[in-house]
């Protein structure tokens, strides 16, 4: 728009879930999923699917900063797969400021990962797929993607992942945020269907 903000639809998601399974019935896609809704609009979504077309995944932001445990548990139940976009935090992000926290540099998660000889950044990977998320890490340096994939040969344990679950904050990394009469607000908060106003 003229203040170069974005100019989003008002279009109800459940319209376009529609389209979607058409999509997959014609053949064009296997599956189908969501990224960044709550609770209840994954129920308001399931409850229009057809039986043959239910979400197959949710990708969310999460991190031991934003552990979303009740909405993974929501999702178990409803078996709808879990993706776990930014799960380091996204510490390259270039709106990051300095105040921000760093999952990286935390020193209790770099201790964990001195325990078995991994960095920080496996073991925040290893924490999501101890807990049946899938990860997608984002790296464009050869190394730390190998190292990504390093992360099958040692297991936290319980109280570890309770410990790292214990650090949930619900801080956000990925949301856009303006500045209004001085105050760091989000950036899409206003509109209908923001979905991180809900609990979960």
């Amino acid at each position: 728009g003229d203040d170069g903000l974005p100019k989003y639809s008002t279009d109800s998601y459940l319209y376009t879930w529609k389209s979607m399974e058409a999509c997959a019935s014609e053949g064009l896609v296997k599956s189908i999923g969501l990224s960044n809704f709550n609770s209840i609009q994954i129920q308001e979504v399931i409850d229009v699917s057809s039986e043959k077309y239910k979400p197959a995944v949710l990708q969310i932001e999460s991190h031991p900063y934003l552990t979303q445990k009740k909405l993974i548990e929501f999702c178990k139940k409803n078996n709808i797969v879990v993706t776990a976009y930014s799960p380091l935090g996204s510490p390259d992000r270039p709106w990051a400021k300095e105040s921000d926290p760093s999952l990286l540099q935390d020193p209790r998660i770099v201790e964990i990962g001195q325990k078995y000889g991994k960095s920080a950044a496996q073991v925040l990977i290893r924490f999501q797929l101890q807990r049946g998320v899938i990860v997608i890490p984002k790296s464009v340096n050869p190394e730390r993607i190998q190292q990504n994939f390093d992360t099958t040969d040692f297991n936290l344990t319980v109280e570890e992942i309770e410990f790292l679950e214990s650090f949930n904050r619900n801080w956000r990394a990925c949301v856009p945020t303006k500045e209004v009469d001085g105050e760091t607000v989000p950036r899409d908060g206003e509109h209908l269907y923001y979905p991180f106003h809900a609990e979960f």
